[in-house]
């Protein structure tokens, strides 16, 4: 391991929760394609796949806030255990609903009550934002971690649920999904030396972290940007099954992690220079370009190679998020504003999955990867018109006023800085 890396280990308790994390957020790569798969499986119907995917997606932006403006408040172990109980209920009661070929209503109510899983990665970032708070270059390499992890979690994830799903039977992706979000929220909660501190509810008058007009553009763009994942991920296995090798989805999927994965790899060991929001709007438009070739692959190699270079921009602009959220949005409402983005991509995940499973459905795979591309496009213009909100005097102004008494204590505090501006 680089030494950047092996020096965020340093701290008492830093590999347990980060490989707790890494358990609990399987299921993020593997509910979402395991429920297209088992559907698809079952029925034959990739628009009640993707709509049911859409649903899951669209169930957990609204809970996931909510969750974990309480978090926020009340500290992970006491709000997490309860969630996910209920979430590994709904699992349940959709496994049997498909299984038993019960009407799609029930599919439906059970989809949404799976949105009550908690957004672990947002949970793990907090603390390390906790350890590392007035380290900027520690921060950076850990947040460039946690992407690593992620995209390790898509790597292996959907080979897994895909996997599964067809050699075994169709319920077994999202079965073990269920099962690592077990262990993990379960272990990550048991850790509580390394827990952040919550904060007091009248810390949260003022309202949500929403309010911050720079998480506002953050938030919009990851809409457009959760597309792009929601529509490959469905599209890709229609693909794969047009191509009469069903199975390959999870390989070409993972490649697409793969390239993701490097990519972050690499990011956390700069130094890099200059405010975060220029290469934010960078990453957003390579993200955007990358999804050109998929409109011209005839064969699974060729998707696999062009997704594997899509995926370069999707961790580095994913580790400059968090430090702009973090220059954003109190200290107070940390969990609360990383838990946005993510619902911002759940958004996009469930409008993507859907607006493909129909697309395919209508007119093939080839043809469905415009979805992807069209999202790419609006992603680069929602970036483009928000950067000025983005920038270093909107985020002091930001800090000036959500900053001027402290977080916690009401005593002054200074700024934070960007996570990836270089140290001294």
């Amino acid at each position: 391991m680089p030494s950047p890396y092996r020096a965020i280990f340093g701290r008492p308790g830093t590999t347990s929760f980060s490989a707790a994390g890494l358990l609990g957020r399987m299921p993020l790569s593997m509910l979402g394609i395991g429920i297209v798969t088992m559907v698809s499986q079952l029925t034959g119907r990739y628009g009640l796949a993707g709509a049911l995917s859409a649903t899951l997606a669209l169930s957990a932006a609204v809970l996931g806030p909510q969750i974990s403006r309480l978090v926020d408040r009340h500290g992970q172990r006491r709000v997490l255990r309860p969630a996910t109980l209920v979430s590994l209920a709904a699992v349940a009661g959709l496994l049997l609903s498909a299984q038993q070929r019960w009407a799609d209503w029930t599919l439906f109510a059970c989809a949404a009550c799976v949105g009550c899983v908690p957004s672990v990665g947002s949970m793990v970032r907090a603390r390390w934002a906790e350890l590392y708070r007035g380290s900027p270059r520690e921060l950076h390499t850990a947040y460039s971690w946690e992407s690593i992890v992620d995209e390790t979690c898509f790597i292996v994830g959907p080979i897994l649920s895909i996997g599964l799903s067809t050699a075994w039977f169709p319920e077994a992706g999202p079965l073990l999904a269920a099962l690592f979000l077990a262990a993990g929220v379960f272990w990550l909660t048991a850790q509580r030396r390394t827990e952040p501190v919550p904060h007091p509810r009248e810390q949260h008058a003022k309202g949500s972290a929403l309010r911050s007009p720079g998480l506002q553009v953050l938030v919009v763009t990851f809409v457009a940007t959760g597309a792009i994942f929601g529509a490959i991920d469905v599209v890709t296995v229609a693909f794969a099954e047009e191509a009469g090798h069903k199975s390959a989805a999870s390989l070409v999927l993972a490649v697409y992690a793969l390239g993701s994965c490097a990519a972050g790899a690499v990011f956390g060991l700069l130094h890099l220079k200059g405010h975060p929001s220029r290469r934010w709007v960078v990453g957003v438009c390579a993200m955007a370009v990358s999804m050109v070739p998929l409109q011209l692959v005839d064969s699974l190699p060729l998707l696999a190679g062009a997704l594997f270079v899509a995926g370069l921009s999707v961790a580095p602009t994913m580790v400059t998020t968090m430090a702009l959220i973090e220059e954003h949005v109190p200290r107070a409402k940390l969990t609360e504003g990383m838990t946005w983005t993510s619902t911002g991509l759940a958004v996009g995940v469930a409008l993507g999955s859907s607006a493909a499973g129909w697309a395919v459905d209508a007119a093939g795979a080839g043809r469905a990867y415009l979805v992807p591309g069209a999202a790419g496009v609006l992603a680069a213009l929602v970036a483009f018109a928000g950067y000025r909100r983005l920038r270093p005097e909107a985020a002091g102004a930001r800090q000036t006023g959500a900053l001027a008494t402290g977080p916690v204590s009401g005593a002054p505090v200074q700024p934070v800085r960007p996570a990836d501006e270089p140290v001294g």
